[in-house]
C-alpha cells in the first residue's frame, strides 16, 4: 500500500500503535493472562500506549488552540471531538450492563445519579471521585485538566513557558506524592463534586461566552481548578497525576523548540526532568520503562516527521480514538484473542465514519469564528 504524505501524519503514525497497546494490554489480560503477566512486569504495555497520547496532545493541543486563536472555537471543537463518541460509547456500556454483558462498577449505584452524568459526560469523573462508565476514560480526565491550563496561559499569553511548566509540574510532584497518599476529593465528597464539576462547566462557558476581562478571568481561574484537581483529586495519587500533566506539557516544549519559540536544549531539558521525577512515581516495574519508551517512540517518529508513512497506520490513527473507547466494550462479547482485533478494527472504522467523521464536520462549522469577532491571547487577524 503506498504512503501518504502530510505535515501531522507522524501524529498519526503515533496515535494508532497506542490505542492498539492499550487494547493489547487489555486483551492480554483477558485472554492470555499467565504470559502476560510475564511481559506487564518488563513493561506496562498500556502505560506505554497511553503516554505516547500524552505526548501528542501535549504536541499538537496549544499549536490547535493557538491556531485558531479563539477560545469559543477551542471548545466547540473539543465538545464535537469527544462527546459524540463518547455519549455513544456509555449509552453502548450502559446497554450492555442491563444485558447482563458487562460489569459497570459497582461504585456507580452508590453515587448520586446526576452525579455520575456530570462527572463522565464533563470527563473529570477521575478527578471528581466518581466512578467511570468505562474504566479507560480516566485519561480523559486528565486530558480536561490540560485543556483548561493550556486555556488559561494562553489567555494570559504565557503558552510559551511550557518548558518551565513541565520542570515545575514534575519536580513538585515527587514531595507531594510522598506526603499525599489519598485524594482529597474522595469518592464520598458527593457535594464537593457537584460543585466542582459545575465549577468547571461554568468557567468554560463564561471564557467562551463572556468579553474582556471576565472571559481572561474565567480562563485563568479554569487552569488553576484544573490544576487543583489533578493535585487534590486524582485517584491515582497527585505524583502520577502531575507527571502526566508535567508529560504533555513537556510535548508542547517539543512543539515550541521545533517552531524556534525556545532553544532545543531547553525542550531536551525539560523531557529528561520529567521523565527522572515520574520514573519511580508508581511501585511497578513495567512503569519506568513504559515512560522511557514512549518518550523514545514519540522522539524516533519526530525525527521521521518529514518522511510519508504507510496509509494503513496513519489510517489507525484516524479511527485512534474509536480503538481506544470502545475496546473495553467489545471485550466483554469477542470470543478470543483473534477474534476480538478482527472484530475491533472494522467496528472502529464504522463508528469513526457514522459518529466521528460527521460530528467534526459539525464541529468545524459551528466553530467558524464570527464576523468582528476577536480571539483572547491574541490581536484580531
Amino acid at each position: 500500500m503506498a504512503p501518504t504524505p502530510s505535515r501531522l501524519g507522524w501524529l498519526d503514525a503515533l496515535r494508532g500503535p497506542a490505542a492498539l497497546a492499550v487494547a493489547l494490554h487489555h486483551s492480554g489480560w483477558t485472554f492470555i493472562p499467565g504470559l502476560w503477566a510475564e511481559v506487564d512486569r518488563r513493561i506496562d504495555v498500556g502505560t506505554w500506549g497511553v503516554f505516547v497520547f500524552f505526548l501528542v496532545s501535549g504536541y499538537i493541543i496549544p499549536a490547535s488552540l493557538e491556531r485558531r486563536g479563539d477560545l469559543r472555537a477551542f471548545w466547540i471543537g473539543r465538545a464535537f471531538r469527544l462527546l459524540p463518541l463518547l455519549l455513544t460509547a456509555i449509552a453502548l456500556a450502559l446497554l450492555l450492563a442491563a444485558a447482563g454483558a458487562m460489569t459497570l462498577h459497582p461504585g456507580l449505584g452508590e453515587r448520586p445519579p446526576p452525579l455520575v452524568v456530570l462527572g463522565n459526560v464533563t470527563m473529570l469523573q477521575e478527578l471528581l471521585g466518581v466512578p467511570a462508565v468505562i474504566d479507560v476514560m480516566w485519561t480523559l480526565s486528565y486530558e480536561m485538566a490540560f485543556y483548561l491550563l493550556v486555556v488559561g496561559l494562553f489567555a494570559v499569553r504565557q503558552a510559551h513557558r511550557s518548558a518551565g511548566i513541565a520542570i515545575a509540574l514534575a519536580v513538585p510532584a515527587v514531595p507531594l506524592g510522598l506526603l499525599v497518599s489519598r485524594p482529597v476529593i474522595g469518592g464520598g465528597a458527593d457535594l464537593a463534586a457537584a460543585v466542582l464539576g459545575l465549577l468547571a462547566v461554568a468557567l468554560v462557558v463564561i471564557s467562551v461566552r463572556a468579553g474582556g476581562g471576565a472571559r481572561t478571568a474565567a480562563a485563568v481561574a479554569g487552569g488553576v481548578l484544573g490544576l487543583a484537581l489533578v493535585v487534590l483529586g486524582s485517584r491515582i495519587g497527585p505524583w502520577q497525576g502531575l507527571t502526566i500533566l508535567a508529560m504533555m506539557f513537556a510535548g508542547t516544549a517539543v512543539y515550541r523548540a521545533e517552531q524556534g519559540a525556545i532553544r532545543w536544549r531547553t525542550a531536551v531539558a525539560a523531557v529528561l526532568t520529567v521523565l527522572a521525577c515520574g520514573a519511580f512515581a508508581k511501585d511497578d516495574p513495567g512503569w519506568a520503562p513504559a515512560l522511557l519508551a514512549a518518550a523514545a517512540f514519540f522522539a524516533a517518529a519526530y525525527t521521521l516527521r518529514h518522511r510519508s508513512f504507510p496509509r494503513w497506520l496513519t489510517h489507525l490513527g484516524v479511527i485512534s480514538f474509536s480503538l481506544y473507547l470502545l475496546h473495553p466494550l467489545l471485550l466483554r462479547l469477542a470470543p478470543g484473542f483473534a477474534a476480538f482485533f478482527l472484530l475491533l478494527i472494522p467496528l472502529c472504522y464504522l463508528t469513526h465514519r457514522l459518529i466521528e467523521a460527521p460530528a467534526q464536520r459539525l464541529g468545524r462549522h459551528l466553530s467558524r469564528p464570527a464576523t468582528g469577532g476577536t480571539a483572547v491571547g491574541e490581536p484580531a487577524r
